[in-house]
């Protein structure tokens, strides 16, 4: 069976940290019925995790001139950043996306990747 990557890359940090409990826990109710929706199509969740916010992240990049360069925060700056990720293990794409839309209800976009092996 394949294995994918699903990933949360439009969350809004600032709206994440402003968040009641209530509304965290919509989030994290919308990540359980995804996991539900994928068991029930014969698929599983093999990890996967909450990222630390943006701000703590570390850059590096390397110029035209080969210099190597270590810069604090995320290569782009912008609300929306990768918040997290499964992954995940499934019959194909469709019917992972086919349980991924569960997951509308506390992330705005999700992507999919398929794992090369």
């Amino acid at each position: 069976m394949p294995d994918y990557v699903v990933l949360f890359p439009a969350d809004n940090e600032v709206e994440w940290e402003a968040a009641s409990e209530s509304e965290r826990q919509a989030t994290y109710d919308a990540d359980l019925a995804f996991s539900q929706a994928l068991k029930s199509r014969g698929g599983t969740i093999s990890g996967g995790a909450a990222l630390a916010p943006s701000s703590a992240a570390r850059t590096i990049t390397r110029s035209a001139n080969g210099e190597v360069r270590v810069g604090h925060g995320p290569h782009r700056v912008s609300e929306e950043q990768l918040s997290g990720f499964f992954t995940v293990s499934c019959e194909d794409m469709d019917t992972l996306a086919e349980a991924a839309v569960d997951l509308l209800a506390g992330h705005p976009v999700i992507e999919i990747r398929l794992v090369e092996a």
